[in-house]
């Protein structure tokens, strides 16, 4: 979803006063993680890069600071991207990859996507940088301001929650088709959706008091509390896997079962919400209701905030087409696997190298470009972007070429257990594969996005978002009219992984021209030349070796664990033989910035 932003008072705001979204596509996650689109859910990862500029104090000194926040953020992601595989294993057993888990992944999409239309935008681009500023510049402290914005906040979502429930067959209808061939799926994924919808509530809580949080400076609940909601999925997964033997089709599941699965997953972000509730009383809030909203200076700016409004619009317009494309391959074959539950897993495991390495080096790069570009050191910004892209391109780049390599052993590993076979395991490899290149421009963008962001420039990332959206759905379309049903989602895959590409170029190519016709672009060129050459031939032996591995003997359900240990050894030994050889500085950099 869309960050949050916080920052000191007397240094110029942070880029994400209006922030980039992180559209949810995918179901079951906790909401600290990335989704399709680009950018993050409320307390995500990527709202790291506002706190650890909150963190770095008046004097513009990233300092200790900035050092302890950034490890304590990092910490939260790792133990969240752990717990948060963990999860999508389990559900994947116990739901299996077809109709049936789709009608719940589909259901549990939409919240967040609400959620963001309702007054997530608004919150992050214009709301929340008025309450850090309230509490600089009005005479209380900001306290009369923040008691108002919570209870407009909360307010909004009590209604817009209720109308969500009662709208659940209008609004599911937007993603999936009511046909008479469809019919118990749509039916199916109502009821879901009338269960976990009221998420849209205890989404807007949880971001609303992380954010009350860090404006106090109060970093480490926001990140760990969705740990919370990982185990209560984790528990939620594990029980209906081992004791409910749940079905893997849409007849055959029972009331109890969807009543269970229901309660459980909405029950896993409210106690994330709640969580917090000690922590912000801890923190000298005290949440007293305020309805004197005329003239209080909350709806001065929202003319700022048309530019993040409509990008949130072009990625859910993205989402909701290829989500719709893609349940409708698994109307089409629904044991097959072939549909959106395999492109969102597969996507949640593409996404895991991006949503480590390189939003934690945006955590270190975005109080530098902001104060850079506050003091027009253009250089030194330039500097400073070409850096953290060699040097997350160190790994994200032999990532990308390994899910090419990999992706199959990769998906048969995590996902071919319980009501998933082998065969059904196989769509969801090829998507890995076919997202796997898209790694590249689609962490390169979210760096270079952030330039544009250091000079408070709103507009041109909607432009960007835009070209990317137009793309995705051009491609998506194409691929749901002319591939075949096994292979549309896969080529949708791939689509999303070209649109980012496009919008790469065309991102570099405007970032260009504000940094004075220079990006740093031979260097920028040679270094990612040589890394795509290591990671190309290192991925070539390791899938060599993964093949030669395949027939070891071992027990029933571990198949894939010989082939891609191996595949993977050999890549990686491989990528760092190679690098060394052709002398890519930035392998002894990986560690940090220094």
């Amino acid at each position: 979803m869309l960050d949050g932003t916080s920052h000191t008072p007397h240094t110029p705001h942070p880029p994400h006063d209006t922030l980039r979204l992180r559209l949810p596509d995918r179901p079951g996650r906790s909401a600290d993680e990335e989704i399709p689109g680009g950018g993050t859910v409320p307390g995500g990862a990527e709202d790291a890069d506002t706190r650890a500029y909150a963190a770095t104090g008046t004097d513009g000194d990233p300092g200790a600071g900035l050092r302890r926040s950034s490890l304590l953020m990092a910490l939260g992601t790792v133990v969240s991207r752990a717990t948060g595989l963990i999860r999508v294993m389990l559900q994947a057993g116990a739901l299996g990859t077809g109709l049936l888990a789709t009608t719940y992944n589909m259901a549990n999409t939409i919240p967040m996507s609400v959620y963001t239309l309702m007054i997530g935008g608004a919150l992050n681009s214009v709301l929340v940088p008025q309450l850090v500023r309230a509490r600089t510049e009005h005479p209380d402290g900001g306290r009369a301001f923040e008691q108002r914005l919570v209870t407009l906040v909360l307010s909004v979502l009590a209604v817009g929650t209720v109308l969500s429930v009662w709208a659940a067959p209008q609004i599911v209808a937007v993603y999936t088709s009511d046909t008479p061939g469809n019919h118990a799926a749509f039916a199916l994924t109502v009821v879901f959706a009338r269960f976990l919808l009221p998420q849209i509530f205890f989404y807007g809580l949880f971001f609303i008091l992380g954010q009350v949080l860090n404006a106090r400076n109060k970093f480490g609940a926001m990140m760990w509390t969705p740990v919370l909601n990982n185990v209560v999925l984790v528990t939620m997964f594990g029980l209906y896997f081992g004791l409910l033997a749940g079905p893997d089709r849409i007849e055959d599941i029972t009331p109890g079962q969807v009543d269970f699965l229901g309660i459980a997953t909405t029950g896993g972000i409210a106690v994330q919400a709640l969580a917090l509730i000690p922590f912000v009383r801890a923190a000298g809030f005290r949440f007293r209701p305020r309805f004197d909203w005329r003239g209080s200076g909350l709806r001065k700016s929202i003319g700022a905030a048309r530019w993040t409004l409509l990008l949130v619009l072009a990625n859910l317009a993205a989402m909701t087409v290829v989500t719709r494309f893609a349940g409708a391959a698994d109307q089409q074959s629904p044991t097959g696997g072939v549909g959106y539950t395999a492109y969102s897993f597969a996507q949640t495991i593409w996404m895991l190298p991006q949503s480590i390495v390189t939003v934690s080096l945006v955590t270190a790069l975005l109080p530098r470009m902001s104060r850079a570009v506050a003091e027009r050191r253009l250089d030194d910004m330039r500097a400073d972007l070409s850096r953290g892209l060699r040097i997350s391109g160190v790994v994200i780049v032999p990532a990308a070429f390994a899910f090419v390599a990999l992706g199959p052993q990769t998906a048969q590993l995590l996902f071919a257990h319980g009501a998933v076979d082998a065969a059904s395991a196989a769509p969801a490899g090829q998507m890995l594969q076919a997202f796997g290149l898209g790694l590249i421009p689609f962490s390169a963008q979210y760096l270079l996005l952030r330039g544009f962001y250091a000079f408070e420039d709103t507009r041109t990332p909607f432009r960007a978002a835009l070209c990317i959206a137009v793309v995705n759905i051009g491609l998506a379309a194409a691929c749901h009219l002319w591939l075949p049903t096994r292979w549309a989602v896969i080529g949708m895959a791939a689509a999303y992984a070209v649109a980012y590409g496009v919008g790469l170029l065309f991102t570099a190519v405007l970032l260009r021209r504000r940094l004075a016709g220079r990006l740093d672009g031979r260097r920028l060129c040679r270094t990612y030349g040589k890394l795509a050459l290591a990671a190309a031939a290192a991925g070539v032996l390791g899938r060599l070796v993964a093949r030669a591995s395949s027939g070891v003997p071992v027990p029933a359900g571990w198949t894939a664990v010989p082939a891609l240990a191996a595949g993977a050894l050999t890549m990686a030994l491989a990528f760092v033989l190679l690098a060394r050889v052709l002398k890519i500085a930035e392998l002894r950099g990986l560690p940090g910035l220094r």
